[in-house]
Order: C-alpha cells, then sequence, then structure tokens
C-alpha cells in the first residue's frame, strides 16, 4: 500500500535489535551491512484515497542507511 507520512513519528519503541530481526540477511543483502532495529510509532499519514488516518508503523532503521520498508501495521483512530 502506498502512503505519505504527514508531521513526525511519536511514540517510537525499538521492537528488536540485532539478531532478534528475522529478516536480518534479507536487509543486509538489500541495503547493506549496519545496526539494524526494528522499531514502531504513531504517525498520521495520507492514504491514496486522500484519508488522513492516525496509524501505528513498523519499519526497519540503520545508522547511516535510514529508515526502511515502513509499512502500516494497524489503525489507531475510527475511520
Amino acid at each position: 500500500m502506498k502512503f505519505e507520512v504527514i508531521g513526525p513519528i511519536t511514540n517510537v519503541e525499538v521492537i528488536a535489535a540485532g539478531p532478534g530481526i528475522r529478516v536480518l540477511s534479507y536487509l543486509r543483502k538489500a541495503y547493506g551491512r549496519g545496526r539494524w532495529r526494528k522499531l514502531k510509532g504513531t504517525a498520521t499519514v495520507r492514504l491514496p484515497n486522500g484519508a488522513l488516518r492516525r496509524v501505528e508503523l513498523h519499519w526497519y532503521e540503520a545508522h547511516g542507511i535510514g529508515k526502511r520498508d515502513l509499512r502500516i501495521k494497524y489503525y489507531v483512530d475510527e475511520p
């Protein structure tokens, strides 16, 4: 699903780091070596139909590489 993050991502928490990440080999092959961490946080996003929704995002991040594979885990607000 395509979406655009509007504003800052808040309530950021680390879910897993290092060998605790199940797709670590994929991340290293696709984006390079780094201290990979899986994070979650809440943000407002604009969906393809133009609706603004508050969602929980999950993504992977490494220093010097940045955020990768952002995805919407679930919607926090009511439609």
